[in-house]
């Protein structure tokens, strides 16, 4: 049986390129269709349309001439087609008695090409060969019985690559939400219509509301594909600044862009870093084990291989005072991703009381808000150990923490001074969650203390002053005078947004700090 090109490993991997006859396909296509379609939608389409390609010419081919066996016989004058040299046809002109004796008798007969070539080629030959056709059929099943989900599934990642590649350069094609389209083609969506479609969403209060929704009061025309109504209208609140797509991946939603909350829209000061240069290399095994304990999101970590359904981490003092979450390395996976959207809505559902809240997931930035008011009703500290857990919608994760019966306990209390300065205290207050005592930290005068930090685009005291100023608070609330690394980085983020990577490599490469054994350091 003869095997389409189109259906090896070799075709797809070494010869396949995006030709302009694939791309007027495609556009074809969506001119019949009038539906966007996604990447994988086109690929599918484009094998297909290789395949058929491919058997056409075969066939054409084919009808020029008895398809070439070893084992059959031929005459001169009689004109052949050679699978194994790309289907090529010749005409005998010359025939022989052959001599091997390793096949018995048989005939030699010469070919002669259209590009002027001649060839040998056994015929009569008794023994097997790879190239005797056995079976019945000449070519294989038509392309439409092809299994396109094999090939799709062994070279659908490149074929989708090299076809994003080459629409990305097409002035006629648009992309959004993972489909594709024509823009000479989308539906008329003027201005007015966009006016329409703000003061639906004012109605709703913002949104988020789904694009049919929008439709059905806006009055778009309705001789389109409904499809095509909808893609068109996505495509033109995309492109307008006062829209803001934040649905989860395979989901559009709409909201107003003046109506979402400040935070989501400008990145909160104390989640703000401009990046400090460190040796990383300095990091005993010690502290990089404390590096990825404390999975700040802004150190850069790998996720592990194996992402968990649940995880547990401790608080610091940034995301507690912003009501924010990280999108640390073992955070991240728990929350909805999308297409293009910078932002997007979700639902937190507080893990005590089952109450639904508002999420939104900044991925840029590495945080999740909307947490303030959960924070606040239970009175959580910083360095509480929260948990969160994905749900069976990726869309509602759940954020919860260990609760116990509020008991009076020692902590570590931040206290502005009137010089401008901020000291530490060990005084007693009553929590009622479980927390990290390394990382834990209280604060009665949250003005004051709002008041002494320091603003990423500030002119930066240097971080081994603000190091010092912290280990010198830190030190008097022990009898060794000693503060633990991670003491450190939780203390130092009440003041000033940093990871953990430039603290610890301060306190090796300072002379200042002198390591007393294990994750403790004091000033020399």
């Amino acid at each position: 049986m003869l095997q389409l090109q189109a259906k090896t490993a070799q075709y797809w991997t070494k010869q396949f390129e995006i030709s302009d006859e694939d791309i007027e396909h495609i556009f074809n296509l969506f001119l019949e269709s009038e539906m966007p379609l996604s990447s994988e939608e086109l690929a599918r389409h484009l094998i297909r349309f290789r395949l058929e390609q491919e058997a056409q010419i075969l066939r054409r081919q084919l009808e020029r001439g008895e398809v070439y066996q070893p084992a059959n016989a031929y005459e001169v004058g009689q004109r052949l087609v050679f699978p194994a040299l790309g289907y090529i046809s010749g005409k005998v002109i010359a025939k022989r008695s052959g001599n091997n004796p390793e096949h018995g008798e048989f005939t030699v007969i010469r070919v002669a090409f259209e590009d002027g070539t001649e060839r040998e080629f056994a015929s009569e030959l008794a023994s097997p060969h790879v190239l005797n056709i056995t079976d019945s059929a000449v070519l294989e099943a038509p392309a439409e019985h092809v299994d396109i989900d094999r090939l799709m599934h062994e070279y659908g990642d490149d074929i989708v690559y090299l076809l994003e590649e080459r629409l990305r350069q097409e002035e006629d094609a648009v992309y959004f939400a993972g489909r594709w389209f024509l823009k000479s083609l989308l539906a008329d969506v003027n201005i007015a219509h966009l006016h329409l479609a703000e003061a639906v969403l004012v109605v709703h209060e913002g949104g988020p509301l789904d694009t049919e929704s929008i439709i059905r009061e806006i009055e778009l025309p309705q001789d389109v594909n409904p499809r095509l109504q909808v893609f068109s209208l996505d495509y033109a609140l995309f492109h307008d600044p006062r829209f803001d797509e934040v649905g989860p991946a395979g989901q559009v939603l709409w909201y107003l862009r003046e109506a979402e909350p400040n935070e989501v829209r400008d990145v909160p000061a104390r989640l703000r870093y401009e990046p400090i240069e460190y040796n990383w290399q300095l990091l005993t095994e010690e502290l990089l084990a404390l590096e990825y304990e404390i999975d700040d999101e802004l150190s850069n970590l790998r996720s592990p291989e194996n992402p968990a359904d649940s995880v547990t981490f401790s608080l610091n003092y940034p995301h507690r005072r912003t009501g924010t979450l990280p999108l640390s390395s073992r955070l991240r996976h728990l929350f909805p991703t999308a297409y293009e959207a910078p932002r997007v809505m979700m639902t937190l559902v507080d893990g005590q009381t089952g109450e639904e809240m508002i999420g939104w997931v900044l991925r840029e930035y590495r945080y999740v808000y909307g947490l303030a008011d959960f924070y606040r009703r239970h009175k959580l500290p910083v360095g509480v150990n929260l948990t969160v857990r994905r749900t069976d919608d990726p869309s509602r994760v759940i954020v919860d923490f260990q609760a116990h019966r509020p008991r009076t306990e020692w902590i570590r209390l931040l206290i502005p001074r009137e010089d401008g300065r901020l000291t530490l205290e060990n005084q007693r207050r009553a929590i009622g969650a479980g927390y990290d005592d390394l990382m834990v930290l209280g604060v009665d005068d949250l003005a004051a203390v709002d008041a002494l930090w320091m603003p990423a685009d500030a002119p930066r005291q240097e971080l081994a002053e603000t190091m010092r100023a912290m280990m010198i608070e830190l030190a008097r609330l022990t009898p060794q005078h000693t503060v633990h690394a991670k003491t450190l980085y939780s203390a130092v983020n009440a003041v000033r947004r940093c990871p953990p990577g430039p603290i610890f490599a301060t306190l090796v490469a300072r002379p200042e700090f002198q390591h007393v054994g294990g994750p403790y350091w004091r000033l020399s």
